[in-house]
């Protein structure tokens, strides 16, 4: 079923940089107060908290997708049964999302309590040996527990958002009574964030470039997926979806960047290169052009 390119290595590296900016940016909000760290703490837990138990939600709702049938939809039905009886893994639930953007998903916190969800507009663009590969993708974005990881690194990056802006409000603390620097305080209101967001970026394109060659393995077509890729860049460009508030904190999740290039640069890039994903396709397949 592929390799696990050291999942549980990156997810311990990850929220050891993740904990280690909460706990610095809540001494510089509230300097040397143990009630301080302990607030950074609780702020992590409660997000990460509410993350875990509703990322199998919060991403179907923000592309107001529906459960559909296997009378509905008989090959995305058909196509994902098979991979997972080849994976020995449950079926997730599948839904569609009524928009023309073409893209596709998985969401879950573990395999038992996963949804893939399609866009009608991925369902039109692609051949059913093409969307064969992206289902194999995001189905190894479930059984990896990609899902999980991502949420709660999006999480984390909001906790720390949160902390630079009470950076801003409470100054950085009194230094008298043990608070924190306020100069360092203004720094964590911009640098905070922007440490956050490389972090979750390294960790999600690091996750795509590994679903795409695990999905490949399981779908033992890797050139089938490349051709996905190709006809999604240019599907994306011409359909976009608005930067709103609710899809930036879903699009990590998605195959293909869901937004105009203007907007992605706006935003962290949570999606490495097309080029260089369907090069390392084609290098696994043999393909020489």
């Amino acid at each position: 079923m592929g390799h696990q390119h050291f999942n549980g290595v990156k997810t311990a590296v990850l929220f050891g940089a993740f904990g280690a900016l909460v706990l610095g940016a809540s001494w510089l909000v509230f300097g040397r107060s143990i009630g301080g760290l302990l607030i950074g703490l609780v702020l992590a837990l409660l997000v990460n908290g509410i993350s875990y138990w509703k990322s199998d939600t919060l991403a179907i709702k923000a592309m107001r997708a529906r459960p559909v049938t296997e009378a509905e939809q008989p090959a995305m039905h058909r196509i994902v049964r098979e991979l997972s009886v080849a994976a020995g893994k449950p079926v997730p639930r599948l839904y569609v999302s009524p928009t023309r953007a073409p893209n596709a998903f998985a969401t879950g916190r573990n395999p038992e309590n996963a949804a893939v969800c399609c866009t009608e507009g991925i369902l039109e663009l692609l051949d059913e040996r093409e969307l064969r590969g992206v289902l194999g993708h995001e189905l190894m974005h479930v059984y990896n527990r990609d899902i999980l990881t991502s949420s709660l690194a999006a999480a984390m990056a909001s906790v720390i958002t949160f902390l630079g802006y009470a950076a801003l409000l409470f100054g950085g603390g009194n230094r008298e009574n043990g608070g924190g620097n306020p100069v360092a305080g203004m720094l964590l209101l911009f640098l905070g964030p922007l440490a956050a967001g490389l972090i979750q970026m390294g960790i999600s394109r690091t996750r795509e470039y590994d679903a795409d060659e695990d999905g490949a393995r399981l779908t033992g077509d890797p050139l089938a997926l490349a051709s996905a890729l190709r006809k999604l860049e240019r599907g994306t460009r011409a359909a976009p979806l608005p930067p709103e508030r609710d899809l930036v904190n879903s699009s990590h999740m998605m195959i293909a960047n869901p937004f105009r290039a203007k907007d992605a640069r706006s935003l962290f890039s949570t999606h490495p290169p097309m080029d260089q994903r369907v090069a390392r396709l084609e290098a696994m397949a043999g393909y020489r052009g």
